[in-house]
């Protein structure tokens, strides 16, 4: 078949910008189901201003535990840079399995385990490998902003269930299990919760695992903050709440328990069929998560833990005067986030955060995130993050305060 190279001289400009345009030429249409980051859209205005005290960022703020630095540091000079078993490093796939299995009283194997690069692969399998159209997937509002638009970009539905401040953002078990139809596919659970700090308790969980089993649809549960609990409470995985792992995964990844985000290394656990297959995607994006990031993990899990238990102190410290400093602000509904280093307050009905955050940063200096990042129907929220000094908490809330109790759209609701 011969080209016809007039045709295509007439599509293609002269000019190269505009030869190469992206939407018409190059990308998938399924592109257009990412939406522009209403994260990245606050942090980049911020950029622009002097003086700026974020309370947006979404990780820690304390440096990485020595020994782990230590132990990337050794990786490296010890020649641990080539590729490890596509589904892991094997000290790490067994320092994992003993984490685990010590953790909840489980039965898992290293083939259990698949390791990926960050937690955000580890998603990324996970939905891409489930989502196809004519599927539904039953997600919080708001939540974590990965989800939906993976479920969207294979084609896939998404349901949501919204959940609100003044109900500390817990979803209702018994309107998602009555919203579960034939088309459902799965349930994502995020607990602790980005953006909302939110811990489900272990009647929520048992109760979607048991229905979700018998109804045969799955559950992927994000928990990356697991470790960061609070409070003195017992923190209901699914793996501590499921029968089995058919139709259960989980993923997490170092990045927040151990400050380390930038060495990107997460995990999956699920049944061994999904790892297998798993297995043969992960080699397919990423190969496999770097190796001397993985040596600094095993060494994150059989080193000393003091180092997490100080920052959930501290964390525990800011989220205390936090929560006492948003149910002093004008406008805004705060509750008790027990995880996580995050609190999702709620504005007035009827006011767009998104308007409303811009403004203030661009007139206090203050950035937050605003609740349309993580939810069609959250736009009457900010995420507010404490994983910041106590300083800048105070300095930030002092600038705020006075500047929210001065909106018009506020005012009454002091």
């Amino acid at each position: 078949m011969v080209a016809n190279l007039n045709k295509s001289n007439e599509l293609l400009s002269s000019d190269p910008d505009e030869r190469y345009v992206r939407d018409r030429l190059v990308w998938n249409p399924a592109m257009h189901a990412i939406p522009i980051s209403g994260i990245r859209r606050m942090v980049n205005r911020a950029a622009e201003l002097d003086d700026v005290l974020h309370l947006s960022i979404g990780q820690p703020d304390f440096p990485t535990p020595r020994h782990i630095i230590d132990a990337h540091i050794h990786a490296l000079e010890a020649g641990q840079t080539g590729y490890t078993m596509d589904a892991g490093l094997p000290e790490l796939l067994t320092a994992l399995k003993d984490y685990y299995n010590d953790k909840y009283r489980s039965t898992l194997s290293e083939d259990n385990f698949l390791i990926t690069t960050g937690a955000t692969e580890g998603i990324y399998l996970m939905i891409t490998a489930m989502a196809a159209p004519g599927r539904e997937f039953i997600i919080a509002d708001p939540t974590f902003l990965l989800y939906a638009p993976l479920i969207r970009m294979n084609g896939g539905q998404v349901r949501t269930v919204p959940t609100k401040a003044s109900e500390g953002h817990q979803i209702d078990p018994e309107r998602i299990i009555n919203m579960i139809g034939p088309n459902t596919h799965a349930i994502i659970l995020n607990s602790p919760s980005n953006p909302t700090g939110t811990v489900y308790p272990r009647e929520t969980i048992e109760w979607l695992c048991q229905e979700a089993a018998y109804r045969g649809v799955e559950i992927l549960s994000d928990e990356v903050y697991d470790r960061l609990i609070l409070d003195d409470i017992d923190y209901p995985s699914v793996l501590s709440c499921a029968t089995d792992l058919d139709g259960v995964s989980v993923v997490s990844s170092f990045s927040k328990t151990y400050a380390m985000p930038g060495l990107r290394v997460g995990w999956i656990v699920a049944d061994q069929n999904t790892i297998r297959t798993l297995r043969r995607y992960h080699m397919f994006t990423t190969t496999v998560a770097s190796t001397p990031a993985q040596w600094a993990g095993v060494a994150a899990l059989l080193g000393d833990q003091s180092c997490v238990d100080s920052m959930v102190r501290e964390y525990s410290r800011r989220r205390d005067r936090v929560v006492d400093l948003v149910a002093d602000t004008p406008g805004l509904t705060g509750y008790w986030p027990q995880g996580a280093f995050y609190i999702a307050p709620s504005l007035p009905n009827g006011v767009d955060a998104g308007k409303l955050c811009m403004r203030m940063l661009e007139e206090t200096g203050v950035c937050v995130i605003p609740g349309d990042a993580f939810g069609e129907a959250s736009n009457s929220l900010m995420r507010i993050s404490y994983s910041t000094s106590m300083e800048n908490i105070e300095e930030a809330f002092q600038r705020l305060q006075p500047w929210m109790a001065r909106q018009p759209e506020l005012e009454g609701h002091g």
